[in-house]
């Protein structure tokens, strides 16, 4: 059986305190909770967010996200972040890839 993860610090909404504190082990663990089985598209948005975030230092905003996607996958694909994370993209996207809750955002 896997060992659980060291539980980093969240809030109370589930939100990582401290992005660093991040790993894939732990995305899993928060798309489980989220009852979402991760898939390549799913890694290629979290990876994005993740890389955007060391870049910036804050959570993409979905459109940059959409924007990744839809070079990768096509215009077609304008949807596709909200196909992937349902109930939307900071209460799972951001949740999942180990973002601080966005302040000013909607939850969607």
């Amino acid at each position: 059986m896997p060992e659980t993860p060291q539980a980093p610090d969240i809030d109370d909404e589930g939100y990582l305190i401290n992005p660093l504190d991040w790993s894939e082990d732990l995305a899993r663990e928060f798309a489980r909770q989220e009852n979402i089985d991760l898939t390549e598209d799913h890694w290629d948005a979290i990876r994005f967010m993740r890389e955007y975030y060391a870049e910036h230092q804050i959570a993409p905003d979905v459109r940059h996200v959409i924007k990744h996607l839809a070079e990768r996958l096509g215009p077609e694909s304008r949807n596709k972040i909200f196909e992937l994370f349902p109930y939307g993209y900071v209460k799972q996207a951001c949740k999942i890839a180990g973002m601080k809750r966005p302040r000013a955002w909607s939850t969607g």
